[in-house]
Order: structure tokens, then C-alpha cells, then sequence
């Protein structure tokens, strides 16, 4: 996983990192942002549908192995699971392809993202920081979500807490383009959806729950059996704008199911493994490729870039 050509590209991934340390602070081990979760282990078995959509090697093999990370937001380590910061919650895939080969598939539990570009994303931090204890109005972030309304449409979307987990929706921030045996391109954007129905809690239902209780039900729940959900992709018809992540697309659009993840077992060296792993919101996997949303590279590179300061920190620790 190799960073962007584009100086400029890392110089911003540079500064979102820093962001999100000014804001959460600084954790050496954990992810500047989703840095409280856990890894579980499992397969994923494509459709026959799945193999027309994209020639993609997990799409085409009987089964593969997966990884899967949950996760709730903020840089917060610590951060309670009933903390409504900790929403949207988060969904790492990787598959496991063959040695050093693998494609991953980056959800979280909100359905879109505040801004298109990295830059504005930075602003909205920057503004989001700048207004914590500001008693006069309108703060930056008012100031900001008034000039930027897909961002107010974010912000203001209902974001509950889920009961767990495996009863939560999550979805791919930016959409990839599926290419099939013959060549034929397709866009769409991921969707995982819990076998177990969408079950999420009010706030005074999530207040009564103890600060760990996501994480211990995860627990509790693999050791009675697998954790299922379904692989999905809606797809764009000509015409739909595939490279800005704060548009969607209307829900008459089709639908396909690519094939299901179960989940069998916690990862054993859980804490090692969660800072060694990098997930990458590139598939560089022939059979998908990315959009031009100009999120995918930034994100790539805030990534793999905080993703080496993790590294480097855990091997200060050992050393």
C-alpha cells in the first residue's frame, strides 16, 4: 500500500491526522480516529450473482477468509460505548486473498459523509474544534454547516446507537466501479446488513448501559455462534454522480447481493493485531477500482500514514 504521488494529498492526510490529535488527543498505538475495537475472524461466501458483477477474486472462489473490525468513533481509546460521540460506528473487511494480497471494504453507520473534498473536511474539524465551549453565535461550526448544507444534512441525520454490533447497518463511504468477466463496468457503493434485523436504542436506554456494553455483548455473542451479514451493493444508473460522497442515490436503484460474512471467532492477539493491521479504502484488486471521489486517495493516506505511527509505536514499546 504505497502513498499518493500527490504532495499535496499527504501534506492534507499530514494535517487531518494532527486534527484529530489536537481534538481526541494523542494515543501512540491506537488510530487517530475509530480507536476503540476489535478484530473477529470468519469467512465470506460470494452469490452466483456476485461472480457476474465482478471478476474480483473473492467474488469468484467458494469461500475466503476474512477479518472484520468494529469499532466506535472519536480517537477516544477509552470512549464509552454509550457516549453518542461514539456514533457512527465502524466496519472493516479485509479479505484474505493469498500471501500480502488481500482488498478491504471500509463501512460505517452512517449512510454518507459531511463533505466531498478532504479540505473541506478539514475546515468542518477545524470548526467543529474551534466551537467547544464558544458562547457567542453564531460559532464556526454554525457559521460553516450554514454555508456547507450537505454537511448540516449530516449532521442533523439520526445516528442511534445499535443494541450490538451484529444488529447494525453499515455502509461504503465512496463508490467503486465493479467489472465483470466481459469487461463491463458497473459503479455502486457497498451496503453490510446484519442477518439479525437493524436494532437500535434510544437515549435513555443506551444512558443505562455500562461503558463497555457494545464490546462485551460482541464477546458474549461469538462465544453462542456466528455473527452473519449480508454483502450488498446498490448500484448507479448512467448519469448518477459516482465521485462526491455526500450525494445518494435514489433508493429505487438496484440492489445485488455479492454474499455473506460469518463470523466465527475473536482474533487471538487482538491488541497486537489491531495495530499492526492497515486497512486501505482502495481495493487494488483487479475486478474493482475506484472512483475519482477525491476522498479515496486522502483517506488511503491518512490511513497507511497513521497507520505507521501505530507500528512505531508498538515496536517503541518492545523494544
Amino acid at each position: 500500500m504505497p502513498l499518493p504521488n500527490d504532495e499535496k494529498i499527504v501534506a492534507l492526510a499530514e494535517k487531518l491526522i494532527k486534527q484529530f490529535d489536537t481534538m481526541f488527543g494523542l494515543h501512540p498505538g491506537f488510530r487517530p480516529a475509530h480507536a476503540k475495537g476489535k478484530l473477529l475472524t470468519g469467512a465470506f461466501t460470494p452469490t452466483e450473482e456476485a461472480a457476474g458483477i465482478s471478476r474480483a477474486p473473492h467474488f469468484q472462489r467458494a469461500t475466503t477468509p476474512v477479518t472484520v473490525r468494529f469499532s466506535n468513533s472519536t480517537g477516544i481509546p477509552v470512549i464509552p460505548d454509550n457516549d453518542a460521540n461514539a456514533n457512527p460506528r465502524g466496519m472493516a473487511i479485509r479479505f484474505h486473498l493469498g500471501e500480502r494480497a488481500h482488498t478491504d471494504i471500509i463501512g460505517h453507520s452512517a449512510d454518507g459523509f459531511p463533505t466531498r473534498t478532504g479540505d473541506e473536511f478539514l475546515e468542518f474539524l477545524q470548526a467543529a474544534a474551534a466551537s467547544q465551549g464558544a458562547t457567542q453565535s453564531p460559532t464556526p461550526i454554525e457559521t460553516f454547516l450554514a454555508a456547507h448544507p450537505k454537511a448540516l444534512a449530516f449532521v442533523q441525520m439520526p445516528k442511534p446507537t445499535p443494541a450490538s454490533f451484529a444488529t447494525e447497518a453499515y455502509f461504503g463511504v465512496t463508490a467503486m466501479r465493479f467489472i465483470g468477466q466481459t469487461g463491463l463496468g458497473r459503479f455502486g457503493r457497498y451496503r453490510i446488513e446484519p442477518e439479525a434485523k437493524v436494532e437500535t436504542l434510544d437515549a435513555a436506554a443506551t444512558a443505562k448501559l455500562g461503558e463497555n456494553f457494545l464490546f462485551d455483548e460482541l464477546t458474549t455473542r461469538i462465544g453462542l455462534g456466528a455473527i452473519k451479514f449480508r454483502v450488498t451493493a446498490q448500484l448507479a444508473d448512467d448519469g448518477d454522480v459516482v465521485d462526491d460522497a455526500t450525494i445518494h442515490w435514489p433508493e429505487t436503484r438496484r440492489v445485488v447481493e455479492l454474499g455473506r460474512i460469518s463470523l466465527t471467532a475473536p482474533v487471538a492477539e487482538d491488541a497486537e493485531e489491531q495495530r499492526t493491521i492497515i486497512f486501505d479504502p482502495i481495493p487494488r484488486v483487479d475486478g474493482i477500482e475506484p472512483s475519482a471521489d477525491p476522498l479515496l486517495e486522502l483517506r488511503a493516506a491518512v490511513y497507511l500514514i497513521s497507520g505507521r505511527r501505530r507500528r512505531s509505536a508498538a515496536q517503541a514499546t518492545t523494544a
